[in-house]
């Protein structure tokens, strides 16, 4: 995809550590004496970290990031897709250990430490040479993102830096975390790469170090007790002073399904394509009914939809994030309206009228209340009007070249308008301004460019819902309602205020294998 593709090199294991008695010499076969030593052979031994780290960015992480909060909600209609619960449970901040979710999460990001792990076991044998310097880097921030990703979810996890450790590992404090993935990022930003383009895109760079960092700090107060704003605003600054980046004027073009390292928003992103590793965040929001409209050769999931509540954030019709929200009556690009063929029983299965068969052409209109037939069993009900229920929210376009069902777009992780809107956060709590740059300036610097309104004053309020417009399905909600005192809050028929649920439990089966692993209070 975008003529990046990340290399499994299981093909070279046997090469790197077998011996053969050959009489003729082979000049071009992958030798230890030639593998890995330039720069390619480095990002070919790290793409199993990559390929495991893409895994469910979008999917089971995704899950826990959105659902948990108040930005989206993927209720049962008619019975599909409840699973289980596992999203109700999500919805309603009533999960468990054996949350599905919970399980496929923990074991994504915990294997990807593993792969990396080995990768860094392969690395680390190689001759000293820059290019290594770099690739060892490259790996020890891949892993601080994973460990970052870790500290967020459970706070206090294994923390497992050597492939092949037979010993048990025990929970290590959430602090004790934080630390490691500091020392992690500060002592590989020499040896990473500050080239911003094709080369490095997908990989991290000193600026993903930068920004990653400035994150960890922002919520330092959460993770450790600790303030730390002054060192979020020196972080950002590193990012912005570097003039390598710059907030796109085509919103909506940095979610499309060619985005790429032509993006001068993005700092750090995860490169998909629709075939060999897919996500699939277009097809689970579009309605049914929609598949003509985007020309699509399959019928989308329509499962998701956009939490009411959460529709208060787009309060500027011109706003071009307020744009993405498809709600109301739908339209093809003709402008001829999206009819669903259906029966008044079909469209409504409460319909008590003797004409209950009649044929009809409904014009399909999203709603954005969601009206519960069984609340019991979070279920909207199996007819058309349950399926229209619920604004959607289209941020990643529909890729009608998939045959799949899955979306070739990649997944930004950090972008230069979070740097922006972290380094406003930071000074309203407490940093000192920098570089003559006021919250103010900075909140209206990315209004313009999205084209809303400038403000008069800002706030942390403010600050809370401009993140909600700028972010809105790119993993950050979860997060932002914790530091924010938000996550306690009502929505939905989410009541749960206990301040536990900040934190997931550690899967049931994990502490069956590992029982030296201590669960997080409330579970």
């Amino acid at each position: 995809m975008k003529n990046i593709k990340y290399i499994i090199i299981s093909l070279f294991a046997g090469l790197l550590f077998a011996c053969h008695d050959l009489e003729v010499p082979v000049e071009n076969a992958l030798t230890q004496a030639n593998f890995p030593t330039r720069t390619e052979h480095f990002i070919q031994a790290s793409g199993p970290t990559y390929t495991s780290f893409r895994g469910s960015i979008a999917l089971s992480y995704w899950f826990l990031q959105s659902l948990s909060s108040d930005e989206s909600i993927l209720p049962a209609r008619g019975g599909n897709w409840y699973d289980g619960a596992r999203y109700f449970q999500l919805h309603q901040h009533n999960w468990n250990p054996d949350n599905a979710q919970i399980d496929g999460t923990w074991n994504w990001i915990s294997g990807t430490i593993t792969t990396i792990n080995q990768n860094l076991a392969v690395v680390e044998t190689a001759p000293e040479t820059p290019a290594k310097a770099q690739g060892l880097a490259e790996l020890r921030a891949m892993r601080a993102i994973s460990y970052f990703i870790m500290c967020d979810l459970w706070g206090n996890v294994p923390l497992l830096t050597k492939f092949g450790e037979t010993t048990t590992p025990t929970t290590t404090p959430r602090k004790d975390i934080f630390a490691f993935i500091e020392k992690e990022l500060l002592e590989v930003i020499p040896n990473l790469s500050s080239n911003v383009d094709a080369t490095t895109y997908g990989r991290p760079t000193k600026f993903t170090a930068y920004a990653l960092l400035a994150k960890l700090y922002l919520n330092s107060e959460v993770y450790t007790g600790q303030k730390r704003y002054d060192d979020v605003v020196k972080m950002c600054d590193n990012v912005i002073s570097s003039n390598k980046f710059a907030l796109e004027t085509n919103f909506a073009k940095m979610f499309d399904i060619d985005n790429g390292p032509q993006i001068k928003e993005f700092i750090f992103s995860v490169p998909f394509d629709n075939i060999s590793g897919g996500q699939f965040l277009a097809r689970y929001y579009l309605h049914r009914a929609m598949r003509a409209k985007y020309e699509l050769p399959f019928t989308p999931s329509g499962a998701i939809s956009v939490q009411e509540e959460y529709l208060a954030n787009f309060n500027e019709p011109a706003d071009v994030r307020a744009k993405m929200l498809l709600g109301g009556k739908q339209y093809l690009d003709s402008g001829l309206p999206i009819t669903v063929k259906t029966t008044k029983k079909g469209f409504d299965t409460d319909y008590t009228g003797a004409d209950g068969s009649a044929s009809i052409d409904y014009h399909l209109e999203l709603m954005p209340k969601l009206e519960f037939r069984n609340v019991a069993a979070f279920d909207l009900g199996n007819d058309e009007k349950a399926w229209a229920q619920g604004f959607r929210y289209a941020k990643f376009f529909p890729d009608k070249t998939s045959t799949t069902r899955n979306q070739g777009n990649d997944f930004p992780f950090l972008r230069y308008s979070d740097v922006l809107l972290m380094k406003a956060e930071a000074i309203l709590r407490g940093a000192a301004a920098t570089s003559g740059s006021t919250p103010l300036a900075l909140v209206n610097n990315l209004r313009k460019i999205r084209n809303a309104t400038e403000l008069a004053t800002v706030n942390l309020e403010t600050i809370y819902a401009e993140r909600a417009r700028e972010f809105c399905n790119e993993n950050w909600r979860r997060n932002d309602m914790i530091r924010f005192g938000k996550f306690e809050g009502k929505w939905g028929l989410k009541t749960d205020t206990d301040v536990n649920k900040r934190l997931f439990p550690i899967p049931r089966n994990i502490l069956n294998i590992n029982p030296k692993l201590t669960q997080n209070p409330g579970y």
